[in-house]
């Protein structure tokens, strides 16, 4: 397989994990870590890799074809995970998640096209999927259900899936798609629901409820995703689309008495607040296709075990997340990277 990986997106939360996991799974890989270090881009997530000689940070933007082109003419494959990702912001600004979502995608396919063609994963959500009804648990999101997005994220994502789907048919180029559920796990940007709870919990504050809670998600552990991405790029067929899921659905009210309970606290730290606009109900994956075909299916998501020790994480990490949540973790990239940031 390829000894060469361009990573897009790697100082996130999903990226730099699967960072960590390739370094730790496949030591011969070099990594080319890009990332352009928007808001929730963190040089410390990955920290502990500094002075690895098969980890390469360097800051670059998906939108700049001056810039990815030199790494992606370097690289064997490319696992594209730069993205902008909290509906929340969307629903405020959709622009920028236009701009990088779909304009840094496109501008991606078309700079591997030009370098004689590269193996290239996209990851996706299963949002692009829509919503599916509470009351019928039977139906679950498959890969040929039509993509319906219902937030102006989802469906920036959603438009990078169908770029990636024309790449192919137009043009043959070796593309593969996974769309995963919600992940969880550490080094999450805390404007996310766990990351989010944990540390209001810690700083004695209420957890805010969006509705009546009831909306369901499938939470999938973010090192499962790495080993799901990484094992589409090596086994996957181009052309296919892989969902990606934890096996481990949730209702929103669960997930935080599950939190509350951890951390020793009840009901009266929820503070029901007003529902996101255009929330989609329930989120539910059909991961048969990458198990059957693949060889792949979820070991390190189950709950309770895997959200306790995420929660326990967030607790024991807590310089981490507070630097995170007032700035000053950037002042980190000055301290190790001086003007290369």
């Amino acid at each position: 397989m390829a000894d060469t990986w361009l990573i897009t997106g790697g100082a996130g939360f999903i990226g730099s994990n699967l960072v960590r996991w390739i370094r730790a799974n496949r030591p011969d890989v070099h990594v080319i870590n890009a990332d352009c270090l928007t808001y929730s881009g963190n040089l410390e997530n990955f920290a502990d890799l500094e002075g690895d000689g098969q980890h390469e940070f360097v800051k670059a933007d998906v939108r700049e074809a001056d810039q990815m082109r030199p790494l992606i003419e370097r690289a064997d494959a490319v696992l594209h995970l730069a993205a902008e990702s909290h509906v929340d912001r969307s629903i405020i600004d959709s622009t920028p998640f236009i701009d990088t979502n779909v304009r840094g995608t496109q501008v991606l396919l078309d700079l591997c096209r030009e370098a004689g063609g590269r193996r290239f994963v996209y990851v996706s959500t299963d949002e692009v999927y829509g919503s599916l009804p509470l009351d019928d648990t039977s139906q679950l999101f498959t890969e040929d259900t039509p993509l319906a997005p219902n937030s102006p994220y989802a469906a920036s994502k959603a438009a990078g899936d169908l770029l990636v789907r024309a790449a192919f048919h137009t043009f043959g180029s070796e593309v593969l798609t996974t769309r995963c559920s919600n992940n969880f796990g550490p080094f999450q940007f805390p404007e996310k629901v766990i990351p989010l709870f944990v540390s209001n919990l810690l700083e004695g504050k209420k957890l805010p409820l969006y509705g009546d809670g009831k909306n369901v998600r499938d939470w999938l552990h973010v090192d499962d995703h790495a080993e799901a991405i990484v094992t589409v790029l090596e086994k996957g067929t181009p052309g296919e689309a892989y969902n990606v899921g934890g096996n481990n659905e949730r209702s929103n009210l669960e997930l935080t008495r599950m939190i509350l309970e951890a951390m020793g606290h009840g009901d009266d730290m929820i503070e029901p607040v007003a529902d996101r606009l255009g929330h989609d109900r329930r989120y539910a994956i059909d991961a048969s296709k990458i198990k059957n075909e693949l060889g792949w299916e979820p070991t390190r998501s189950a709950w309770p075990d895997a959200l306790q020790s995420t929660v326990n994480w967030y607790v024991e990490n807590r310089t981490w997340w507070e630097r995170v949540k007032d700035g000053s973790y950037r002042d980190y990239y000055e301290r190790q990277y001086g003007s290369r940031v």
